[in-house]
């Protein structure tokens, strides 16, 4: 099996970022309730890096892994 790693640079994207419209604009993307995105995710995610990014958000928080994007945030710091 082969030994997948995050992209840092993402991670660390996704921590600074801000949501740039909607019901959570201005919060950061790490920080959007996961009802949120679920709901994008069954309306589509926008195209692009914010797109890639809410994704990964999601999958990460629906796969019960918040503890990285706590780890990222702690290590800005």
């Amino acid at each position: 099996m082969e030994n997948i790693k995050p992209d840092s640079k993402i991670l660390l994207e996704i921590v600074q970022t801000k949501m740039p419209f909607g019901k959570y604009k201005g919060t950061l993307i790490s920080d959007i309730p996961v009802s949120y995105l679920e709901w994008l995710h069954n309306k589509g995610f926008p195209p692009g890096k914010l797109g890639m990014m809410l994704g990964s958000v999601y999958e990460i928080k629906i796969n019960g892994l918040n503890s990285i994007l706590t780890m990222v945030k702690q290590s800005l710091k």
